[in-house]
C-alpha cells in the first residue's frame, strides 16, 4: 500500500503565482471554482481546461507533482463517472443491452464530471497550498476575516486552526506509510480478504495514528505556549501584505474568464447539461 499525496505541500518557486499576494489568490481561487461550476457545455469546459493548462504553466509546479495529487482521488472520479455513464437518461441512446443503457447524454456528462474535478483539484491546489506558504496563507484568511471580529468571532484563531490542519496533512500521511510500513513488516495484509478482514486489518494502524497524532497536538501546543503565543490580539507580523498590479490583472483575468464562460454558455450550447 503506497501512499505518494503532494496534498497540502508547499513547493518553492518563484513563479508569478507564488508571488502574488496570498489574499488575491484566495480571492481568485473561489472566483475560479465558481466558473468552473458554471461551465456546461464543449466550448465553456474546453476554455476551463485552456486556463487551467495555461495557470499550471504560469505557476512553474512540475506536471509530475499535480499528477501525485489528483492519484488519491482517482477512485472517486472514476466511481461518478461511471455512475453518470450507466444512470443519467436521455435521448440518445448508444448501448441498449438488457440491462445495460448508455445514452449519448451519460458520456457526456462523465466526461465534464470528470474534467470539472480534476480542474477544480489542480487548480485550487496550484493557486494555495503549491504556491502558498502556510504562514502567508493564514495571514491572507485572517485579514479577509477580519471584518467578523467585530461580531466576536475568533478570526485568528479559526485561520491558524485551518492552516495547522492543512500543514499536517503530509505529515500524518507520512506517519500512515511508516505505520503500514512497520505492520507488514510484522505480518500484516492489507491487500487481500474480504472487505471486513480489509477493515479489521486497518485497525493496527489506525490505533497507533490517533496517538502520534495526539502527541504531535500536545508537542505543538507546549512549543506554542513555550514562544508566549496568545492568539491576535496584539499580534505583529513580519512581513505585511501589499497588493500589486500583478494582483489586480489576474483578478481581472479570472473575472472576465467567469464572463466568458456564461457568454459561452449562453451563445454555443453544444452538448450542454444542466448545472
Amino acid at each position: 500500500m503506497k501512499m505518494d499525496i503532494t496534498f497540502g505541500q508547499y513547493v518553492e518557486g518563484n513563479s508569478i503565482l507564488h508571488r502574488l499576494d496570498p489574499r488575491a489568490k484566495l480571492i481568485i481561487a473561489i472566483l475560479y471554482v465558481v466558473a468552473i461550476f458554471l461551465a456546461n457545455n464543449v466550448f465553456s469546459f474546453a476554455l476551463i481546461v485552456a486556463s487551467a493548462v495555461l495557470i499550471t504553466v504560469l505557476s512553474g509546479i512540475s506536471p509530475r507533482i499535480i499528477g501525485r495529487g489528483i492519484r488519491p482521488v482517482l477512485i472517486l472520479i472514476v466511481f461518478t463517472a461511471v455512475i453518470n455513464i450507466f444512470f443519467v437518461r436521455g435521448d440518445h441512446p448508444l448501448v441498449n443491452f438488457y440491462f445495460i443503457h448508455i445514452y449519448r447524454e451519460g458520456l457526456v456528462n462523465a466526461a465534464f464530471i470528470i474534467i470539472r474535478i480534476v480542474v477544480l483539484i489542480v487548480c485550487t491546489s496550484l493557486f494555495l497550498t503549491y504556491t502558498t506558504t502556510p504562514i502567508a496563507l493564514t495571514d491572507a484568511l485572517e485579514q479577509l476575516l477580519s471584518p467578523l471580529k467585530k461580531l466576536r468571532v475568533p478570526v485568528h484563531e479559526f485561520s491558524m486552526m485551518m492552516t495547522i490542519a492543512l500543514r499536517f496533512i503530509p505529515t500524518l500521511i507520512d506517519e500512515t506509510q511508516k505505520i503500514i510500513n512497520a505492520q507488514t513488516a510484522r505480518g500484516a495484509d492489507f491487500t487481500t480478504g474480504s472487505l471486513i478482514q480489509r477493515g479489521k486489518a486497518l485497525i493496527p494502524i489506525l490505533i497507533p495514528l490517533f496517538i502520534s497524532a495526539f502527541r504531535r497536538a500536545d508537542e505543538l501546543a507546549t512549543a506554542m505556549e513555550c514562544r508566549c503565543y496568545t492568539g491576535g490580539e496584539g499580534r505583529t507580523r513580519m512581513n505585511v501584505l501589499k497588493s500589486e498590479p500583478k494582483d489586480w490583472i489576474f483578478f481581472a483575468c479570472i473575472v472576465l474568464l467567469g464572463a466568458a464562460v456564461v457568454c459561452l454558455n449562453r451563445f454555443f450550447p453544444l452538448f450542454a447539461v444542466s448545472l
